[in-house]
């Protein structure tokens, strides 16, 4: 059947009339960004999350032509930046700088977060991780991790370590290395790592697992002695230390920072702002500024990145049953 040329012109007048209408409609979409970002990092001025939300958001200014803000909002372990973030307008105007505790530990310990870190943000991925450094008095004796475990399992109940408090990274690691080690360490809780590492300098401590920013130092000149990392594998800016799984098989437990949006942030800009965070953490000078800090760059996607921090949760959550670790 023939179809009469009318109808065929008319088809064809609606078709174009539609895809003017797409086009109008893309062209109403406002133009990502058009105004400054805001970077919500949940600790003080200074610290590690700090300074890498600032090699970054430099890095996302460069590429997205619109300033990137550092606004710290510390407190309450984190939880006050992190509840300022999920309460944000999901507009792409506010990115939260997510660290191992507010979307790790605290999670996995604390039964009344105001905040859900899987339901409230939609992730990006991770920036970096670092792993710990295990130090000893030098005093203590012993050359090496193994040599730890010997002298623990002599003197049960009677070595001590430190950390940066209740449920902290340092407390973590000590309770890890407890349980799979099988011995028996005391747990001494400070107000941060520099008084931690003073008393272990001076005897009061004889273990203490913290960062190699704030070890490494003490450790080359002889104050305390560097045994190994806390990572599954060698630290890539500390391949000459072992790790401990070396000596106890299983053990991990390394600090590790990403990035994540308000959930409900049109997945459009969720796309575009994790396409820009890839590319500024694959930028050598971001990378070198990240190396001269202890951290290494995790680039990743943001379903690797969500799969990690599920496992992450679980796997502490596991730990502090057993060892009786609790924030509430």
């Amino acid at each position: 059947m023939k179809i009469p040329g009318a109808i065929i012109f008319a088809a064809a007048m609606l078709l174009d009339a539609d895809a003017v209408a797409r086009a109008a409609a893309t062209s109403r979409e406002p133009a990502y960004p058009i105004k400054p970002i805001r970077f919500l990092v949940p600790s003080p001025p200074g610290g590690s999350p700090d300074i890498l939300a600032r090699i970054v958001g430099q890095k996302l200014t460069e590429r997205l032509g619109q300033q990137v803000v550092v606004d710290n909002r510390s407190g309450a372990s984190g939880i006050i930046g992190v509840e300022v973030a999920a309460r944000a307008a999901p507009d792409g105007y506010t990115l939260l700088f997510v660290t191992s505790t507010t979307f790790g530990s605290l999670p996995a310990l604390k039964k009344n977060l105001p905040y859900d870190a899987e339901k409230d943000f939609a992730p990006l991925s991770r920036i970096a991780w670092v792993a710990n450094v295990v130090t000893v008095n030098p005093k203590l004796g012993v050359n090496s991790v193994a040599d730890l475990v010997k002298v623990a399992k002599e003197k049960p109940g009677q070595l001590n370590f430190g950390s940066a408090g209740n449920g902290s990274p340092a407390h973590l690691a000590g309770a890890m290395l407890n349980l799979l080690a099988g011995v028996d360490t005391v747990h001494v809780p400070y107000k941060g790592a520099a008084l931690a590492i003073t008393d272990l300098m001076g005897g009061q401590l004889q273990y203490f697992i913290t960062s190699p920013l704030v070890a490494m130092p003490h450790g080359r000149a002889g104050r305390v002695k560097v045994l190994a990392t806390t990572g599954a594998t060698r630290d890539p800016l500390l391949p000459e230390l072992p790790v401990v799984a070396d000596t106890v098989p299983g053990y991990e437990i390394v600090q590790w920072w990403g990035a994540a949006l308000p959930a409900r942030t049109p997945p459009a800009i969720v796309k575009r702002l994790h396409q820009e965070l890839l590319a500024a953490l694959e930028a050598p000078d971001a990378r070198a500024a990240m190396s001269r800090n202890g951290a290494t760059p995790h680039p990743e996607s943001p379903a690797e990145f969500a799969a990690f921090m599920r496992t992450e949760r679980a796997r502490i959550a596991k730990l502090g049953k057993v060892a009786g670790i609790t924030l509430d």
